[in-house]
């Protein structure tokens, strides 16, 4: 059965619920719009969970920020398709969703209530866009790239044995 992860928001004005097969917090994401929206060390930690089981309560005091994308890989400005949702009370970061992957929702780990596993290795993503202020603690075990991954969220959830059926 997969994990059924709680959330909420600083101020309390919004709770979830959803369930995952991929809870392990091991993304790292340094990029500009995850570390500006809710990654105040730098980085940001994306999970995976299955979209129709996710619900909410205090869907009234959700806000939806669709970020614009600029950098040497999208040389024009370009609006995500992803939709990051917040607290309007509070401002707290809570998931992002995107329609060209309708199956999937990202919980970001920072309001995940529940205890989630700990990762047996760390996935540092993004670098080529991280602030210079930031010194990435990237230990032996752990993978680092500049932008993308090829490995999937679920395919390192298998590989490494942390998918919960």
């Amino acid at each position: 059965m997969p994990m059924l992860l709680k959330g909420s928001c600083r101020c309390g004005a919004v709770r979830f619920e959803m369930e995952s097969h991929t809870p392990a917090p091991y993304q790292l994401c340094y990029c500009s719009i995850c570390r500006k929206q809710q990654g105040g060390g730098g980085y940001a930690i994306n999970l995976g969970a299955v979209n129709e089981t996710l619900t909410i309560e205090g869907g009234e005091n959700l806000g939806v920020y669709r970020a614009e994308i600029r950098d040497d890989e999208h040389p024009a400005c370009e609006i995500s398709t992803g939709e990051r949702n917040f607290c309007t009370q509070c401002g707290s970061a809570l998931w992002l969703y995107d329609p060209t992957w309708p199956d999937l929702v990202h919980p970001f780990a920072s309001a995940i209530d529940t205890d989630l596993p700990i990762p047996k290795e760390r996935t540092h993503l993004m670098l080529k866009y991280k602030a210079n202020w930031v010194a990435p603690d990237i230990a032996e075990v752990d993978k680092a790239f500049d932008v993308y991954p090829e490995e999937s969220i679920a395919d390192w959830h298998k590989r490494t044995g942390m998918w919960v059926e």
